[in-house]
């Protein structure tokens, strides 16, 4: 993989933070340091650095995603996911941020929702509501992007 989008998170416990991304992620870490972990996933193109000390829901992220090229791969990391153990909510074929997708969405221990997602095709017009902000994953009704 040539190019990875980089984000770094300052999460409030580096260890369960560490053991979630594992998982969702699909691999261990490639870097670990005193308050710092960095992972480099084969499948996503992204470097991801956590460093502990972050308050439990600070920050002013809405939610990371990954989109892939084919919806065989948002079915397979699916069900790789859910076999780690992971709670997930599963999207096919919705309509949402003006395009028709296939995802799932995941909550990391500090709230961070991450979604996977193939994008079908775009729409010519929608009418959706937004995601409700700081409801839990499992309560959540929608999951369209708020911008």
């Amino acid at each position: 993989m040539s190019a990875r989008v980089h984000l770094h998170l300052h999460v409030s416990d580096l260890a369960k933070s560490r053991e979630f991304y594992e998982k969702f992620l699909g691999a261990g870490p490639v870097k670990v340091k005193p308050g710092y972990v960095k992972f480099l996933p084969d499948w996503a193109p992204v470097n991801l650095a956590l460093s502990g000390g972050g308050a439990a829901g600070a920050g002013t992220i809405d939610h990371v995603g990954v989109q892939v090229d084919a919806v065989p791969t948002v079915i397979a990391e699916l069900a790789r996911v859910k076999a780690a153990g992971l709670p997930v909510r599963e999207e096919i074929g919705v309509d949402c941020c003006h395009a028709n997708q296939d995802k799932f969405w995941v909550q990391d221990p500090d709230g961070v929702e991450w979604e996977v997602y193939h994008l079908n095709y775009d729409l010519e017009s929608e009418v959706t509501a937004p995601r409700p902000m700081g409801v839990p994953l499992a309560k959540s009704g929608g999951s369209c992007c708020s911008s």
